[in-house]
């Protein structure tokens, strides 16, 4: 008999999720704040419901990815009602580390255990299982839903039992890709007050790689390695220049930086190594 589950979310990536459950044959009770968006999941073979409650009744598995902790908790108390004792529910949605514990708590007084296990994904890698997905919290939980996530992603990592390493988690590698669209908006700032198409600006990744900086200066922040071999001082400097370049036009990724370096300058870090801004 095809397992049945209930999913909480048709966003963009839950709707992924969806699409992938139902293509290997798994029963979907699919339900979203806006009914419309589960209704348009019906095609791929999901039955849209009304009530989180509804979807959950009878469900072997209770799936959630929504849009933020108020809407995680909410959801989850509406669908209480309906959850069997003893019946897992794994939320997916980016939420802050804090409330774990509380939201872990509340569900267990009812006999329900829930695994947080956010995800480094977009909705096609979602439709596809491909991408990451991390895991953290009681470990028997895990490997009791574990094969039923390996197919939902291409790399399951379990972080271990602290219920909130894995909300961490994600918040580190969300703060990566902010900082990164962050900094090639500036760069491309840098390019237009400066004559320089985007189209051409970006011919500059062809030669360069700035992505070994994780697994070189990263490295060395990770182990407080400060060994300069380009100094905060004369980092700072080169931020100052491309302020100056932009032409009064805002960049706030270098500007934050710049303000960190100085910072760190004037509390002795000068003559170290740009790794030594890790210093907060």
């Amino acid at each position: 008999m095809p397992e049945t589950i209930a999913f909480f979310g048709a966003g963009m990536l839950g709707s992924g999720f969806v699409q992938a459950f139902c293509r290997r044959g798994i029963n979907v009770r699919v339900w979203n704040r806006t009914f419309e968006r589960a209704k348009e999941l019906e095609q791929y073979g999901a039955t849209p419901v009304r009530e989180p409650a509804e979807a959950a009744r009878g469900a072997q598995r209770v799936h959630v990815c929504l849009r933020s902790d108020d809407a995680v908790d909410e959801t989850l108390r509406r669908a209480l009602p309906g959850i069997d004792a003893d019946t897992p529910v794994i939320d997916h949605t980016t939420v802050l580390p804090t409330n774990i514990p509380e939201r872990i708590a509340t569900l267990a007084a009812h006999g329900i255990p829930l695994l947080h296990a956010p995800v480094f994904m977009g909705p096609p890698n979602a439709a596809a299982g491909t991408g990451l997905m991390l895991a953290s919290g009681d470990r028997d939980l895990f490997e009791r839903v574990r094969p039923a996530l390996e197919p939902m992603t291409g790399k399951l990592w379990y972080l271990g039992d602290r219920v909130d390493k894995a909300a961490i988690y994600k918040l580190m590698g969300n703060a990566m890709i902010l900082a990164i669209i962050g900094g090639l908006a500036d760069m491309f700032a840098i390019a237009a007050t400066n004559g320089i198409s985007r189209r051409d600006a970006y011919a500059l990744f062809e030669n360069y790689d700035p992505g070994a900086q994780i697994h070189g200066r990263g490295k060395r922040m990770a182990e407080s390695d400060y060994e300069p071999t380009w100094t905060l001082e004369m980092a700072h400097k080169d931020a100052e220049l491309m302020l100056a370049s932009a032409n009064e036009l805002p960049l706030p990724v270098i500007r934050a930086v710049e303000r960190a370096l100085r910072d760190a300058m004037a509390r002795g870090f000068h003559s170290k190594d740009l790794a030594a801004i890790a210093e907060r």
